[in-house]
């Protein structure tokens, strides 16, 4: 049972994330497991609630640099915060875990950057997990109730409720952000709070990788204008110029890159429905923030504003719709490392969401702000329902469930007509 799995330093107040399940699987499973996540996420307080002993580097960063072996005393489990501040740390962990004959359960790393690569680092495969931390989804805030489990979707299993959640709550849920601390906080303290996170970015962890941060703000802004989009490099360019001065292509990849590297940037991959195809690397990956709202950050926006403006809510709510799937999906029994795409053809075809699992059982999702777009978005659904079907290459099965994730909904519901869900966000979890 996870409550059993809980130390006596779990943090005070501490609310149960998703990831908690996979660290504790993970800690019996592998020597080390590594949460990644941006900062502010909530890695350090999950660290803390399973480890016995931790060592925060980024409190004596000369004093481990000078022996590393510093960081690792401690009971174990033993967390190591910030461990990338000191990326010598890494093969001393590895180098434990090998000497102890890879037994589980002996560190928990948690990093918001992730060192470039390096000849003298190992990866860690085999020895160090690396599980991926997002801020909260609605259902962590308890903001969702909870009622509509993508799993028993997966397993035909589904009963209606009713969702209260409307256009104002996902509003204000889409500026605040999932960001821990902010739970009860003003939307002014956390609009200024999203801000100072994109300041420390740009200025300090941008910086430390040579990017200079007025391009960097730039290019963020470029992103989230285009969010959710596969717009190309020479489009970010352009909108990330200067007056007539744009950047080079070469140097926002380096930029995205960069931003990657401090996961403040996602890439949801394209899909296909036969396994080897081409489609899944050629088609370009659409960008998403790690949290909704850093473009609301980006864009000055605020929840009086974002209910005015039709066009940017609807984006900022597949962006959240999308954080929040991603989150689930990775619970998922059978889910791999990224269970997540979308699905985009020649033909003008494109579908939101697909959670494929590794047997092959895969599902759709479109996303509506409101159920006026319900009946064209399920039109879709179908349209790539019966494209699978008629592929002879495929070999796909039909979708477990195809279903239209909405805002604005008062219930979870099952349509007569062609049994898509049409499903709020905010009764959803994993």
């Amino acid at each position: 049972m996870l409550m059993d799995a809980y130390t006596h330093l779990r943090p005070e107040g501490y609310r149960p994330r998703h990831v908690d399940a996979l660290v504790e699987r993970r800690l019996k499973a592998f020597g080390a497991v590594e949460i990644q996540g941006t900062r502010w996420s909530g890695k350090s307080w999950t660290a803390s609630a399973f480890a016995e002993s931790i060592t925060r580097v980024d409190e004596g960063v000369d004093l481990y640099e000078e022996d590393p072996r510093l960081a690792m005393l401690g009971r174990q489990p033993h967390a190591i915060d910030e461990w990338q501040d000191v990326p010598a740390i890494w093969n001393h962990v590895r180098h434990d875990v090998d000497d102890s004959g890879n037994r589980p359960g002996q560190y928990i790393l948690t990093g918001s950057s992730s060192p470039g690569d390096s000849k003298e680092r190992h990866s860690g495969a085999g020895r160090i997990s690396r599980i991926r931390m997002r801020t909260m989804t609605l259902a962590e805030q308890g903001l969702s109730t909870k009622t509509v489990s993508l799993a028993r979707l997966f397993d035909g299993d589904f009963e209606p409720c009713a969702s209260e959640f409307g256009l104002v709550d996902y509003a204000r849920a889409i500026c605040r952000g999932g960001w821990p601390a902010l739970l009860e906080a003003s939307d002014e303290r956390s609009q200024e709070t999203v801000d100072e996170y994109l300041d420390l970015l740009f200025n300090e962890s941008m910086r430390k990788l040579g990017r200079d941060p007025v391009l960097s703000r730039r290019i963020a802004v470029a992103l989230a204008r285009n969010l959710g989009t596969s717009a190309t490099l020479k489009t970010l360019c352009d909108d990330a110029a200067a007056g007539d001065v744009a950047p080079a292509e070469e140097t926002v990849s380096k930029y995205l890159s960069g931003f990657a590297q401090n996961f403040f940037l996602d890439e949801l991959p394209g899909w296909d429905a036969p396994v080897k195809s081409r489609s899944r690397v050629r088609t370009k990956p659409k960008r998403y923030l790690d949290d909704p709202s850093m473009a609301v950050s980006l864009l000055s926006l605020n929840p009086q504003r974002l209910l005015q403006e039709g066009q940017p809510f609807g984006v900022l709510f597949e962006s959240l719709c999308y954080h929040d799937v991603a989150v689930y999906a990775s619970l998922l029994p059978g889910a791999g490392a990224s269970p997540v795409s979308y699905y985009a053809d020649a033909d003008g075809l494109e579908v939101d969401l697909i959670i494929e699992l590794r047997d092959g059982r895969w599902a759709a999702l479109e996303i509506k702000l409101g159920e006026s777009k319900v009946a064209s978005a399920a039109k879709n659904l179908g349209r790539l329902k019966s494209k699978v079907a008629a592929n002879p290459a495929a070999r796909n099965r039909e979708p477990e469930f195809m279903a239209v994730l909405v805002g604005a909904a008062p219930y979870a519901r099952q349509r007569k007509e062609d049994g898509v869900y049409v499903l709020p966000l905010a009764t959803l979890t994993a």
